[in-house]
């Protein structure tokens, strides 16, 4: 990964990751299925200005999903959870 920036895609906006933050101060991303944990903890602490402290990440399988008589399959998606220091947060929506 060349840029920080194409190391994350797009934040997880779920109700299970906004009670995740509220309880353990976790955040959650989709990210490059090519990046390491070191990657993303480096991109989210530059990009979002935050301490992490910790970075878990999952691969989900892609689905089969049926389109008339063809079937399809979906791509892998890989996710990881983050978890900042004490007293930081992530504003995904300023101002709403």
């Amino acid at each position: 990964m060349a840029l920080l920036e194409d190391v994350l895609e797009k934040p997880l906006i779920t109700e299970k990751t906004s009670i995740i933050s509220e309880e353990s101060n976790k955040y959650g991303f989709i990210v490059n299925l090519k990046a390491n944990k070191n990657q993303i903890k480096t991109a989210v602490e530059t990009l979002y200005d935050v301490k992490v402290l910790s970075v878990k990440t999952s691969i989900l399988p892609g689905k089969m999903k049926r389109a008339g008589k063809f079937v399809k399959k979906s791509s892998k998606t890989k996710k990881a959870y983050v978890q900042l220091a004490e007293g930081q947060k992530i504003e995904f929506f300023k101002g709403v």
